[in-house]
């Protein structure tokens, strides 16, 4: 008996569906289709819907979804919509299918008001079908997530590279997306109603809905366009991106196989409120007067100069800032001339150089945010439990990273942002916050250190009103029975997430899960010395240099571990030559172990092993 044409069965069954004017219960990957998925590109499918304005019509997933707009780009074409193309307009380097979505109800409000959305907008691109190599690789957002995605005259997702879901769908062939996650605009103003209220709709968008949805239409959609399931889909996400990769394996475990989540935003209303406690500091401390740009370099570089060498060699940066508790109160290198510090007196030839309420608030700040504003000294505690000490209710950015992001002259506006929505108050946060019932003022300065932990537990409290925004369920066992793998990676350097809320994160899933090396069976996680919030140098020191892996690099971990069943194991991170150094190398090791130094070169990878 000859085997049916799946292919031309499910042309029929897309066709037919179409032409009923619902295309229903095309959400699923790979599994349902694998003869076919296992095609190589060229023997795809014959696609059922053509890159043109036909698909507005055609692609009706369900009554929330309309399509915005369609655009074939050719290679060579700019990547834009409207308007004319400058020097730095990203050129398409591929032939792919631009389509953007709408997915409703959104919220209702006043026009022009910040609260009131049309829906989650989402724009997915498609390799041709000679290019797909059968995957879904979807991007995450940064920051709010807001963007132009749900506006048809513009592209919010454009690059030429992977980092971009444009990039993805040119470069490695893989059909991509990104969303809005229900909002355009780049402020928490979004989240509260022009009454001053939570907005609970647009919360449960931005934390939850938004990725979903961006999941199951990007799966229809591509299912639709060539006529089969991808074989795989992965998420591919940084910061509120490695939030959000998070949440879907929490919350919606079937939506993808692999996740890769970088220096994730979770547990998102107690870092986030704790970022404002630098400034906090500053007000309560020293009268309001910030630590300049050089004081905060100076204490940083202390540490790295304190905590940075390895075999009798300076590295730059400091390896393990969890074994640091450099004390600026104790170091006559950055006290000024005559300053009496703890068992010791400044005799530092720096302009920079700083007393010792200025030492002592550098401490403070890199212990975090406390409930009273006090840290205990480094030496009994550096602020790096795995979990937060009783009186800790965060952690702070590690010693040597650089501070200039929370610490410098203006506050983080995300923090402040937070803060208001936790105390329903708009006027809390920076001018850039935009309500009827007041905008924001800088209220924030006049927050004590109770004000800014009565905020801080407000934010937990309300955490059913935020949609769950922190993200901080440690039971993964859904995404684990699926089959789903997931790769957590994050900067020891970075400037804006402290890393110690991922190592508590992941050590809270171990606990509720039967152990690390249990959980190691589908989600392991690296440390990166010396990385900031991004695939750079975080430190206080311009010539640190640090090894650090590439996003391609870590994404080629995580597919090989869910198409070929290889577990990553130790990475190798490269740092480029410079006129200092040679080319300089590194070892990753899978937490909980680490990079031990043996014998040779500590700037080089083969001097270290993992354990």
């Amino acid at each position: 008996m000859n085997k049916p044409d799946k292919n031309s069965s499910m042309r029929r069954l897309i066709f037919g569906v179409l032409a009923g004017g619902a295309l229903i219960g095309l959400t699923g990957c790979g599994s349902n289709n694998d003869d076919d998925a296992s095609q190589p590109p060229q023997q795809a499918a014959q696609s059922a819907l053509v890159c043109d304005d036909s698909i507005k019509t055609a692609f009706k997933p369900d009554t929330d979804t309309a399509v915005l707009t369609v655009k074939s780009f050719r290679k060579g074409d700019a990547l834009l919509l409207s308007g004319a193309a400058t020097a730095t307009t990203p050129v398409a380097t591929n032939d792919v299918c631009f389509v953007k979505l709408n997915v409703g109800p959104g919220n209702a409000g006043p026009a022009g008001a910040p609260s009131t959305s049309a829906g989650i907008g989402i724009e997915v691109w498609l390799p041709t079908a000679a290019n797909w190599n059968n995957r879904i690789r979807v991007k995450g957002g940064g920051g709010w997530a807001g963007g132009t995605h749900a506006l048809a005259t513009a592209v919010a997702s454009a690059g030429t590279n992977t980092t971009t879901a444009a990039g993805v769908a040119m470069t490695e062939g893989a059909v991509s997306a990104s969303t809005d996650t229900g909002h355009a605009v780049g402020s928490g103003a979004f989240a509260m109603n022009p009454d001053g209220t939570i907005n609970t709709v647009l919360w449960r968008d931005f934390s939850e809905r938004g990725i979903h949805e961006m999941a199951v239409k990007t799966k229809a959609l591509t299912r639709a366009y060539y006529g089969r399931d991808a074989r795989y889909a992965y998420w591919d996400g940084f910061s509120t991106g490695g939030r959000q990769g998070h949440k879907e394996a929490q919350a919606n475990p079937a939506d993808f196989d692999g996740i890769l989540a970088g220096a994730p935003a979770f547990n998102w209303t107690k870092f986030i409120t704790g970022e404002l406690y630098p400034q906090t500091v500053f007000q309560r401390n020293l009268a309001g007067v910030n630590l300049t740009t050089g004081q905060l370099n100076l204490m940083s570089n202390g540490a790295i100069d304190a905590c940075g060498s390895v075999g009798g060699v300076k590295l730059g940066y400091i390896p393990d800032p969890a074994q640091c508790i450099y004390d600026p109160r104790r170091d006559v290198a950055v006290l000024c001339p005559g300053q009496a510090g703890i068992g010791v007196t400044g005799a530092s030839t720096s302009a920079d150089c700083v007393n010792l309420a200025q030492a002592a608030a550098m401490n403070k700040i890199w212990y975090g945010q406390t409930g009273d504003g006090s840290a205990p000294d480094p030496a009994s505690d550096n602020g790096h439990g795995v979990s937060p000490a009783p009186n800790q209710k965060w952690y702070g950015l590690t010693r040597g990273t650089s501070m200039l992001g929370l610490a410098g002259a203006s506050p983080f506006p995300i923090a402040t942002d937070m803060v208001a929505l936790e105390l329903q108050n708009p006027r809390l946060a920076t001018p850039a916050f935009l309500n009827a019932t007041g905008n924001g003022a800088d209220g924030w300065k006049g927050l004590g250190y109770a004000d800014l932990a009565n905020a801080s537990d407000r934010g937990v409290a309300l955490q059913p009103r935020f949609a769950d925004i922190n993200t901080d369920d440690p039971d993964l066992s859904a995404f684990r029975a699926r089959g789903g793998k997931m790769i957590m990676y994050h900067g020891l350097a970075d400037t804006l997430i402290p890393p110690q809320g991922s190592i508590n994160y992941y050590n809270r899933v171990a606990v509720q899960m039967g152990g690390i090396q249990s959980i190691q069976g589908f989600y392991r996680f690296y440390l990166v010395p010396g990385m900031a919030h991004g695939f750079s140098n975080g430190t206080a020191n311009p010539a640190a240099n640090p090894p650090l892996p590439t996003l391609d690099q870590l994404y080629a971990a995580l597919t090989d571990w869910v198409e070929k069943g290889t577990a990553p194991a130790a990475l190798t991170a490269t740092a480029p030559a410079t006129a200092t150094f040679g080319q300089k190398t590194r070892p990753l090791c899978v937490y909980p172990q680490k990079a031990v130094y043996t014998s040779g070169d500590p700037n080089l990878a083969s001097s270290y092993t993992c354990s």
